[in-house]
């Protein structure tokens, strides 16, 4: 089994290990130390689950970062550059996965986690890794792949560009995502102009600098509303100036209220 200390500690110190294993599925368990636990750059053929079942863990993807809650997780496909951040005491699942044969996602993307495939994947975790093919571990192993595939996409992601500019600006909205400054006074900042420094971002985000920055307060919002954290206080650290701005805000990007999309997706 992979949920004792020594095997937890695989998570971060030897990052390919499950390539070793011929087997379709790996699941390792481990509840992280009293303090943020961090991976280096790297990347593996199998793909990789990242599912926090208490705590949160940030995952760094090519170019996006990734926020994942309890209840979701994310999808790394193979081969794909990665790091993860796993936030203090979390109890986090990673599901090691060959999915040469499997329809998933060729990109990465938030899931949102079904009570059903979170007990297949506590229940595998307890399970020795080098089953052998049909198999009791096996067979969960199929129905675990069977539910993967069905699971519904989220959108936790906020784009970080690799550009000094654009990832100084990028850190900075993450450590402040209250900050009201206009693109001018960020510009002015970097010593350009609103107009080069507007470009700048739809070149490498795609976005303008206004969905940009609330796209971050969408991915915090989710993020803090499945762990139930009360709407009031999550306008309030988002910085808007009454809850009412913040719902009609949140029910324009996804068409619902705070409170209805916690009901339908998490169930609370």
């Amino acid at each position: 089994m992979l949920n004792t200390d020594n095997d937890s500690s695989r998570l971060v110190t030897d990052l390919n290990f499950a390539d070793e294993y011929p087997q379709r599925v790996l699941v390792l368990r481990s509840k992280a130390a009293p303090h943020i636990e961090e991976t280096p750059w790297h990347r593996h053929q199998k793909g990789q689950l990242v599912m926090p079942l208490t705590g949160v863990v940030t995952s760094f993807i090519d170019d996006k970062m990734w926020l994942v809650p309890p209840r979701c997780a994310v999808w790394i496909p193979s081969m794909v550059i990665h790091r993860n951040q796993i936030s203090p005491c979390a109890d986090v699942c990673m599901l090691f996965v060959d999915s040469t044969d499997l329809s998933m996602p060729d990109k990465a993307c938030t899931l949102t986690v079904t009570s059903l495939l979170r007990e297949l994947t506590t229940s595998l975790a307890t399970q020795e890794p080098d089953y052998e093919a049909g198999s009791a571990t096996d067979r969960l192993v199929t129905v675990l792949l069977d539910q993967l595939v069905e699971q519904e996409r989220e959108a936790f992601d906020f784009p970080i560009p690799d550009e000094p500019i654009l990832n100084r600006l990028a850190l900075a909205l993450l450590a402040k995502p209250s900050e009201k400054r206009t693109l001018g006074q960020w510009a002015n900042d970097f010593a350009m102009s609103e107009r080069t420094l507007a470009r700048m971002i739809k070149r490498h985000v795609q976005l303008t600098f206004g969905q940009w920055r609330s796209q971050l307060h969408i991915v915090l919002a989710l993020q803090k509303l499945a762990v139930n954290t009360p709407v009031q206080t999550i306008s309030e650290e988002l910085g808007y100036e009454s809850v009412s701005a913040f719902i009609t805000f949140f029910k324009k990007a996804l068409g619902k209220s705070p409170r209805q999309y916690r009901v339908e997706r998490w169930g609370s």
